[in-house]
């Protein structure tokens, strides 16, 4: 059962708990008489379940990044605010969009669902949009006949691997950001037309991601916000906190 799913459930069964009570339970009681554990807990958690479904559902989400597949712009350990109603109000659980409002642009960075399993999320940035052309030769991005101008940083290591990249900079259609990319592999190139209603998208350690160059398209209907800010960064190899990423706003 997802978190959603959970505290669907959690707010459905304390509200009819305390709804019962309030127009049937509540006028049997003795006067003086106190209410069962129960019903005491429905009304004292059932504003809190029903308030955090709401915040998670319709307002902001949190996703902690557990790969090193968006490095450098985001690494292990990082917590992010997501969006949840940039690209339209969507139902809970069913995730059903309802209103919609936005649709992602080129560049932004995406928590949406995998489409190989659907209850995985997965977190990278916007490449192409539909009716994009993306090529990639060489490592270097062309987008509708325009090259993605890279300017070499330094050569640096790959925090989550360990393994020596080269860092750039990447202007990819007015986006500057920060990419990997490891010299020893061989480069994959490709290119693709991006359909309808659908979204191709890449991480920025692009020598080690799995994203839709080996998965496919991404559909509107699996999108699940838009990641904005770093709350909270946790490094677990050395044990402490990394303050110069957190309240760091996503580019």
């Amino acid at each position: 059962m997802n978190f959603a799913l959970l505290l669907l459930v959690l707010s459905l069964v304390s509200g009819i708990i305390v709804l019962l009570d309030k127009v049937w339970w509540a006028k049997k009681r003795k006067h003086g008489k106190k209410c069962s554990k129960m019903i005491e807990y429905s009304y004292s958690y059932f504003p809190v379940f029903f308030l955090v479904l709401l915040l998670r559902s319709f307002l902001l989400e949190p996703f902690r990044i557990p790969s090193g597949s968006l490095e450098p712009t985001l690494q292990v350990g990082d917590f992010v605010a997501v969006n949840k109603f940039a690209y339209g109000i969507r139902l809970p659980v069913f995730e059903n969009k309802i209103i919609p409002i936005n649709n992602p642009k080129t560049g932004e960075i995406v928590v949406f669902r995998w489409p190989p399993a659907p209850e995985y999320d997965f977190i990278k940035r916007v490449i192409g949009v539909a009716g994009d052309k993306v090529s990639y030769h060489n490592k270097v991005l062309t987008i509708n006949g325009k090259k993605m101008k890279q300017t070499f940083i330094e050569y640096t290591t790959d925090e989550s691997s360990g393994r020596a990249v080269a860092k750039y900079q990447e202007n990819l259609a007015g986006v500057v950001h920060d990419i990997y990319v490891h010299p020893e592999v061989a480069a994959v190139d490709y290119d693709i037309t991006v359909p309808a209603g659908y979204y191709f998208m890449m991480g920025d350690n692009r020598d080690d991601s799995a994203d839709s160059r080996f998965w496919g398209f991404v559909a509107d209907e699996y999108l699940r916000g838009k990641a904005f800010l770093v709350w909270l960064s946790w490094n677990s190899k050395t044990g402490g906190f990394r303050w110069s990423n957190i309240g760091h706003f996503i580019r």
